[in-house]
């Protein structure tokens, strides 16, 4: 209508995701109904990817405990530690994700409302898998320093983690700036996504430099008798 502020239902879905896209913590928002336009295989894909996420960094720093050989790493109790671990934290996650999604118990329903606090998917989402991280970090240090005696596997990891840290600037700091820039078409979640990548790959790097496997050669230019 002329002169009227009505503005249609499919565009004001579509300003809601962008301003949605555009949030630095859309995961949570996705979950605690930031996207009702969406449907419900966005809110469990997210809890899923929450759950993936704690339960992989969890892994990551037990493989940092797994260099000071307190146990033999390989044998069936070791493997039994991490995985059941990690499957618990995994669980643990995407129910609390699940949970505030879908309101099964209502125990999180009062994270639907107001500025959308969920103290629980904070904790598991944003804060352990930077404790994570960081106990990582501190593990291979001390073991490539004191233990090992070496100095350049630090620079591979010391890359690690700056490329880590860019990602998650611009995820947390340029990403608004990105998407406001470009009308919600992209955000800095593409920029953390590579950057990320790349910080896997210098930690491949760091671990393949601090590791002896002596890989078997294959035979040529024999001959059979």
């Amino acid at each position: 209508m002329p002169g009227s502020s009505f503005t249609p239902p499919a565009d004001t879905s579509r300003l809601h995701l962008n301003r949605l896209h555009c949030h630095p913590r859309h995961h949570l928002l996705d979950l605690e109904g930031g996207a009702k336009a969406g449907c419900c295989w966005s809110k469990g894909f997210t809890a899923v990817h929450l759950g993936a996420i704690v339960a992989t960094l969890w892994i990551l720093m037990l493989n940092g405990i797994v260099g000071f050989q307190l146990l033999d790493d390989g044998t069936p109790l070791s493997l039994g530690l991490i995985l059941g671990s990690a499957l618990a934290l995994f669980i643990g996650t995407g129910y609390i994700a699940l949970d505030t999604a879908f309101s099964y118990s209502g125990h999180f329903d009062s994270s639907l409302a107001g500025q959308n606090r969920n103290i629980g998917l904070y904790v598991l989402y944003q804060l352990a898998p930077l404790l994570f991280l960081a106990g990582f970090f501190i593990l291979e240090a001390v073991l490539v320093l004191r233990v090992l005696g070496e100095k350049k596997p630090m620079l591979y990891l010391l890359a690690a983690a700056l490329l880590f840290a860019i990602g998650q600037i611009f995820q947390y700091v340029i990403s608004t700036h990105i998407c406001s820039g470009t009308n919600g078409k992209i955000n800095g979640a593409l920029f953390e996504t590579l950057f990320t990548l790349l910080a896997v790959v210098m930690t491949w790097v760091f671990w393949s430099s601090i590791t002896e496997d002596d890989w078997p050669m294959p035979v040529t230019g024999g001959t059979y008798t």
